[in-house]
């Protein structure tokens, strides 16, 4: 019925790589790790990992027991909340948040880390056991630490679990009708602009008419970051026909604002609009040349040949 998840930042490879961080869960009633990986970091993607790896193997769990890490809650110093939220009375929230507020598991926040106990002890006892493992296996890299960890949780549950005191499983399977990738993952809100063109990021992603509908301006849509990276935009939970918008009208705007955006597609050395607006340099013409008769072509022992006499009359051959 509760599940213990936490993260552990400790040096598992000793040295022979970076540090990582293990994501677990154990079970409040039997002492049992149906999950964990390894992490470069303490991160949302990796307790979405370690939720979807959960309910593949025993199933939703009914309540999770966690600290009060910001990827669980969003504290007040963080804002408001998206604009969706607070229109419809919502507190705001996490992407983990609203992970767990769609499977329907409770989340309960500890106080303390010895309210969290059991998980605690469970790290404590991995940074001895599972650090000879992997030093027996010579371990790494995050890959590597990984693959040690599928074969020794199944060990070190049949050591450590125990029964539990009521007999019968809480974990709810997963509904037939659910779509994992729709919900094990980020999930943000953008407004359409006038040419059906929606901006996330750098992407800037085309709409086409479907589902009824033939231009989806100024509409409120969803989109999705899937775990492999992917994205996908949704309107009135059904999925739009999209693709890569192409990158004349961010150059247009560019040009129009006469500054340059930031855009990762968009190349200043290939567009046609600088090209066609770069300037040819002026050619330098040379310096001028003094004439024929120039005091500086005379010679100057002419210029100092009279010179006992006053100094008016070489300033006076000078001028004519």
């Amino acid at each position: 019925m509760l599940l213990q998840v936490d993260g552990s930042r400790h040096d598992w490879l000793e040295g022979r790589g970076p540090e990582l961080t293990l994501i677990a869960g154990i079970d409040d009633a039997t002492g049992k790790v149906p999950f964990a990986q390894f992490r470069e970091e303490e991160d949302a993607q990796g307790y979405f990992l370690l939720l979807r790896g959960i309910g593949k193997r025993q199933g939703i769990p009914l309540a999770i027991y966690h600290d009060r890490h910001g990827i669980f809650e969003r504290s007040g110093l963080e804002g408001a909340g998206p604009v969706e939220e607070q229109l419809l009375g919502e507190e705001p929230t996490t992407q983990v948040g609203r992970l767990l507020k769609e499977l329907e598991i409770e989340s309960i926040a500890a106080r303390s880390p010895q309210a969290k106990g059991r998980v605690e002890r469970l790290f404590g006892t991995l940074q001895d056991r599972l650090v000879s493992k992997l030093r027996l296996a010579g371990a790494k890299t995050l890959q590597e630490a990984n693959r040690v960890l599928k074969t020794f949780l199944p060990r070190f549950n049949r050591k450590f679990a125990v029964p539990p005191a009521q007999g019968g499983s809480a974990y709810r399977p997963i509904p037939a009708d659910l779509v994992l990738d729709e919900v094990f993952c980020f999930k943000y809100y953008r407004t359409v602009g006038a040419d059906n063109v929606v901006t996330f990021g750098a992407h800037r992603i085309q709409i086409f008419p479907c589902n009824g509908r033939q231009n989806y301006h100024r509409a409120r849509v969803e989109i999705q970051e899937r775990m492999d990276g992917g994205l996908a935009v949704y309107y009135q939970r059904k999925c739009l026909a999209v693709k890569p918008a192409p990158a004349e009208a961010p150059v247009l705007r560019v040009q129009r604002r006469g500054r340059l955006a930031p855009q990762e597609s968009f190349s200043p050395s290939a567009s046609p609009l600088r090209q066609e607006k770069k300037q040819i340099p002026k050619k330098k013409l040379p310096p001028p040349k003094p004439a024929p008769d120039h005091p500086w072509r005379k010679s100057y022992k002419k210029l100092f040949a009279h010179k006992n006499e006053p100094s008016t009359d070489i300033f006076t051959e000078l001028l004519t």
